[in-house]
C-alpha cells in the first residue's frame, strides 16, 4: 500500500534557502517620483471636455475639484455650458489670484 500525501496539507517548498523575504519579486523598493508631476507645482484644477463627432449630437461635461460636475447634450446646451465653465473659473474657491498680481 502506497502512502499519499494529504492534498490540503501544503508540501514544503525545496527551492526555498530558508531565508526570511525581504520584498516581493517584481516590487520596486524606492518610492519613484510621478514623471506627470510639474516641477512648479502646478495642477489642474478644473476641465471642460467636448466631444462632437461629425454627424452626431455634441456633448460636454465640465468638472472642477471643487465638487463641481456639470453635462450638457445639444448644441445649445453645450455652447451655454462653455460660457458657465468660463465664468465658473473666476469663482471658484480653488483658484487663487496669487498667481496673477504676482505677474
Amino acid at each position: 500500500m502506497t502512502t499519499r500525501p494529504d492534498p490540503a496539507t501544503p508540501t514544503p517548498d525545496t527551492r526555498d534557502s530558508g531565508a526570511p523575504k525581504v520584498a516581493a519579486e517584481g516590487v520596486p523598493s524606492v518610492v519613484r517620483p510621478n514623471p506627470h508631476a510639474r516641477p512648479d507645482s502646478r495642477h489642474i484644477v478644473a476641465m471642460l471636455h467636448i466631444a462632437a463627432p461629425r454627424g452626431t449630437t455634441p456633448t460636454a461635461t465640465s468638472r472642477c475639484v471643487c465638487g463641481r460636475d456639470r453635462s450638457a447634450i445639444g448644441h445649445r446646451r453645450v455652447a451655454v455650458l462653455i460660457e458657465d465653465h468660463a465664468a465658473h473659473r473666476d469663482v471658484c474657491p480653488l483658484r487663487t489670484t496669487d498667481g496673477k498680481a504676482a505677474a
